[in-house]
């Protein structure tokens, strides 16, 4: 019987085919290569670099070697062991004897965490049965194996992989892989080298500079757990693997009774908010000093000495060169996707910005297109600090202002759509400068269209309403009512999804809870988009009922995050249905939910996720 999306099962079915990528930490683990060919030597370094204690097993002595493993032989960054001179049955021979010597050894050395046999290649010297004989022993201490060329004789595969280095040649800790599974190792290795070329140069040493951050922020929260050890540890930002990360955790605002225990887990969380919005380029040129700025979380690391001490202006009595009044732009900068930008956004960042002052929301995409000579400053608004964080900018674009400087106060999306413009506005007048306000695409608008959602269609929706899921300082919302006809965009509350979908569909009474009307029935369609118009775009679509089991079961946030709740979701989906304001409509909306979501033939779930963007975009 197919599932319908009301009932228990509903989670995506697993295709089977793939590998459960791993990293492994080797640290003085031994990693037993059988061969000592140029393929051993690979699979050497790549050991090595993972800081695995490294034994060649081979026959022939350390003369037949090739090359490489001979000289890191000699340089004693790894043990070679003439596979013939290895105590063996006295009775056996040949393939035996070497067979029994290779139990023998594994026996004698627990310290062995995995076998490569490389000289199964294609023409070399082991035969099938003689890599059976090893894969079975080696099983048989429950050591995993890599059999080249003999797929069926692997517990484990490599794949093609790509170490960064920082602008200064050495070695950073980020590692990409990738895996065809057996399909085409060839086409592994471009597609390897089509990810290292799109992304940054500097990518290696962002990393390693967030990691010199974590480190600081653990020192602190060490110190502090010390201080306090019965308090509870919330600092899942810093887990890599094995727990949701939630950058966009809600996060009280900052109180001035707020202990050292709390501040200390709260920069904590600081650390995934700058890892997760910063620009690469920025986060790769962190000083400690800035980095030391952001986890005290009092200012922004200074833009420039020119800023922070200005020469007083003293035009001349002979001269008729005059001070240049400043003047600050207040700037949309569209969804995030650099073709969305307007002209007037465009010719604002590129020609006349002397300093620009970002939201933390706007891309590295967008930022890229400003010139090197502008200087740039991205807001703090991390969980708990946002109203300091946006004193702090208009604080500065006043200052910068004063001296004569074009100020671009750049806002993702519209200025005026949540974008915080109005009280800017004011405070810029109040202290003698009047803003020009350009807008941009609204990622309202712009987001459910990239996700093939129209927010109104004839037959669908005849109106659409944009609200925000948390209110000033982080207090509830109350949030409309359902409208059958209405499409639904809920702004910033994807962190706040359980307690939102709660308020739009528990049962109360006229006028109570957090709702202005009826509730949302528990089959009305849903679609979360996030980092909408970017390359890495998502969209998860549901039904109320069952988009928090959803978002939990895909595990981490891409922010930025917005909700589409209402028949425009499932209306351009395949053939289409756009008789949903049809007489008696609601009478097939159980049957319409489950044809969109599961399927005729009951292989879907009760949620789809779709990744990136239509491939119609390549060319902008």
């Amino acid at each position: 019987m197919p599932n319908s999306p009301g009932s228990a099962v509903g989670y995506p079915n697993p295709q089977g085919g793939a590998s459960l990528v791993l990293a492994f930490r080797l640290q003085s683990r031994v990693t037993l290569i059988l061969g000592s060919g140029p393929l051993a030597a690979s699979r050497a370094f790549s050991a090595l670099d993972a800081d695995s204690k490294v034994v060649i097993l081979a026959t022939g002595g350390l003369n037949s070697a090739c090359e490489e493993v001979k000289w890191r032989s000699e340089q004693g960054q790894l043990t070679f062991i003439d596979w013939d001179t290895l105590p063996g049955s006295s009775t056996s021979s040949g393939d035996d004897k070497l067979v029994e010597a290779l139990e023998s050894y594994l026996t004698s050395t627990p310290e062995v965490c995995l076998v490569c046999m490389t000289d199964t290649l294609y023409g070399g010297r082991r035969n099938r049965l003689f890599a059976e004989k090893v894969y079975q022993i080696s099983r048989t201490h429950n050591i995993p194996v890599n059999t080249t060329d003999m797929p069926d004789l692997c517990d484990f595969t490599f794949t093609s992989t790509h170490r960064f280095e920082d602008v200064g040649g050495n070695a950073t800790p980020l590692q990409i892989g990738v895996t065809t599974n057996g399909q085409g190792c060839r086409l592994a290795g471009r597609i390897r080298r089509d990810i290292v070329s799109r992304l940054p140069k500097d990518v290696g040493g962002a990393v390693q500079r967030v990691g010199r951050m974590r480190v600081l922020a653990r020192v602190r929260a060490v110190k502090q757990e010390e201080k306090y050890p019965d308090e509870e540890d919330e600092s899942d930002e810093f887990e890599e693997n094995g727990r949701v990360l939630t950058p966009n955790r809600p996060v009280p605002s900052r109180i001035n009774s707020e202990t050292e225990s709390e501040s200390s887990k709260r920069r904590i969380k600081w650390v995934a908010q700058v890892s997760e919005y910063w620009p690469i380029s920025k986060l790769a040129t962190m000083s400690d000093s800035d980095m030391e700025e952001v986890l005290d979380g009092e200012r922004t690391p200074a833009i420039s000495p020119r800023l922070e001490h200005p020469e007083p202006i003293l035009p001349s009595i002979h001269s008729l060169v005059f001070p240049r009044k400043g003047r600050i732009l207040l700037v949309g900068s569209g969804p995030g996707h650099p073709s969305l930008l307007t002209l007037a956004t465009h010719t604002a960042l590129t020609q006349m910005a002397d300093l620009v002052l970002s939201d933390k929301l706007v891309p590295d995409a967008v930022l890229a297109l400003i010139p090197k000579t502008v200087q740039i400053r991205i807001a703090k608004k991390f969980p708990g600090n946002a109203e300091g964080a946006q004193m702090e900018m208009m604080v500065a674009a006043i200052e910068a202002a004063k001296r004569g400087m074009t100020v671009v106060r750049l806002k993702q999306g519209d200025p005026v759509v949540y974008g915080r413009a109005g009280e800017e506005v004011l405070y810029f007048r109040s202290h003698g400068f009047e803003p020009v306000v350009i807008p941009g695409v609204s990622s309202a608008l712009a987001a459910p269209t990239f996700a093939g959602i129209p927010v109104t269609q004839r037959g669908v929706a005849e109106s659409f309403m944009v609200c925000t899921g948390v209110g000033r300082k982080g207090k509830d919302v109350q949030l409309p009512g359902y409208e059958r006809a209405r499409t639904l965009v809920v702004l910033m509350g994807v962190a706040r999804l359980q307690a939102i979908i709660h308020a739009l569909t528990e049962q109360v009474q006229e006028g109570g809870g957090r709702r202005d009307g009826k509730a949302y029935p528990p089959h009305t369609p849903i679609a979360i988009i996030e980092r909408a118009s970017m390359p890495d775009q998502r969209v998860i679509s549901s039904t109320v009922r069952d988009i928090v089991r959803a978002m939990d079961s895909i595990g981490e946030q891409r922010p930025p995050g917005m909700m589409v709740i209402g028949w425009g979701v499932l209306a351009l989906w395949g053939e289409g249905d756009v008789e949903v304001l049809d007489e008696g409509g609601e009478k097939m909306d159980e049957e319409r939910v489950t044809k969109w979501l599961i399927g005729s033939d009951g292989v879907g779930a009760a949620w789809r996720v779709s990744e990136g963007l239509d491939s119609g975009w390549e060319g902008f």
